[in-house]
């Protein structure tokens, strides 16, 4: 009797080219999605920077202009605390059409429109106001 010894099937050891295909497949996906949340993220923080400080900077304007002597449209920005941001005020003479309560007011009303601009005038925000002048 002759004994013959078979040896043992190699095995393989590795990837095939389809699984490494397949997991580079998967990564990309994963990582489309990851910067793509990344991205929102960042466009969320800033709108939220803006929608912050734009309010309070409109009324500090405003209040600093009200407490003064002459109201006139004019505009300028925040400096280096808030750089990027910038104010612009337009008054003009307010009418209030048909208003027999409105028409009784001493003097005139006076309209008052703040515009908070930041970057490239991306952001806006709007703050309106009237102040009664006595002549």
């Amino acid at each position: 009797m002759i004994f013959t010894t078979r040896k043992p099937p190699v095995q393989q050891r590795g990837f095939t080219l389809l699984e490494v295909m397949i997991a580079i497949a998967i990564l990309a996906i994963a990582l489309t999605s990851l910067f793509g949340s990344q991205s929102a993220s960042v466009a969320l923080a800033t709108e939220t920077r803006f929608n912050t400080h734009a309010p309070l900077l409109a009324r500090m304007k405003m209040a600093e202009i009200l407490s003064g002597d002459e109201i006139i449209s004019s505009e300028g920005d925040f400096g280096e605390e808030f750089p990027g941001f910038s104010w612009k005020l337009q008054t003009e003479e307010a009418s209030f059409g048909n208003s027999d309560i409105l028409q009784k007011l001493e003097g005139k009303m006076l309209h008052l429109s703040m515009s908070i601009t930041w970057g490239d005038g991306t952001y806006s925000y709007q703050l309106e106001s009237y102040r009664n002048i006595k002549e």
